[in-house]
């Protein structure tokens, strides 16, 4: 398996990874990119997406686990800041809980941490029905507004979804679904930021919770008005809430996530 990356930025200063969600790739970053100039930013397409091979079935643990090495090839004692949406969320908790010192800071974007129940007896059936319409121009479409994806990048989600075998689709989706908090997660030391959109669905919105709970350096925002994809809606808001939790540990605007069951 190739783990394919890019870097940008000043190498000198720390070091910030990104990791995009599932079926799309590192380009869902590009303004992020922008206005981290600053920092070192590395980008990489997760196993199976992009311009990463990946023969094996996807996995969390195992994209964590090459994750984290690349980090600590990369970042030479420097501070370490790691962005994760969605599938790329599941992944930022999985290395948080595997090497519990070595991130500085992590922003947890819309991470479903409670499985699905039976969700490996129906997703590979369900999938062989859906996969086809991946294919279709107008479906993908469909797809791409609830994503937030602008119309100057639908051509590169459109040619990366034709492009994923049935299989990985299958595996990250079995992956996606049964997921959750791992073990050792409470231990985590660095700064963690949990997100998710007033417009998700309630499931996400008590996995943001879950996390809350489950580690004392997590704090937890739900965003008003937002739904699914955050950094791809509103970069300038979520930019600016980045910088401001890793420069200042402040809060987002937003209802924060207490103790408390949600109502």
């Amino acid at each position: 398996m190739t783990l394919y990356y890019k870097e940008y930025g000043d190498k000198e200063a720390p070091l910030m990874l990104f990791l995009h969600g599932g079926g799309v790739s590192g380009w869902m970053w590009r303004q992020q990119i922008q206005y981290f100039a600053h920092y070192h930013c590395i980008v990489p397409d997760l196993p199976g997406h992009g311009q990463s091979t990946h023969e094996e079935p996807f996995s969390i643990k195992s994209s964590a686990n090459q994750l984290l090495a690349l980090i600590e090839e990369k970042a030479h004692e420097k501070e370490v800041i790691i962005l994760g949406f969605s599938l790329g969320a599941q992944i930022a908790i999985q290395m948080l809980s595997l090497k519990p010192d070595l991130i500085d800071f992590a922003i947890i974007n819309s991470a479903l941490v409670r499985p699905i129940p039976f969700a490996k007896k129906i997703i590979n059936p369900s999938i062989k029905l859906f996969y086809p319409l991946i294919k279709n121009r107008s479906f993908s479409k469909l797809q791409a507004k609830t994503l937030y994806i602008s119309k100057d990048d639908f051509e590169q989600y459109f040619q990366e979804s034709r492009q994923m075998k049935l299989e990985t689709l299958v595996s990250i989706m079995e992956e996606n679904m049964s997921f959750q908090i791992p073990k050792h997660f409470e231990n985590a030391k660095g700064k963690i930021l949990v997100t998710v959109g007033e417009k998700e669905r309630v499931m996400m919105k008590i996995s943001a919770i879950d996390l809350v709970k489950n580690n004392p350096n997590c704090k937890g925002v739900i965003l008003s008005k937002i739904g699914h994809g955050v950094s791809l809606a509103k970069p300038d808001l979520f930019n600016q809430m980045v910088e401001a939790w890793v420069n200042e540990g402040k809060m987002p605007d937003g209802r924060e996530i207490g103790l408390e069951p949600m109502s």
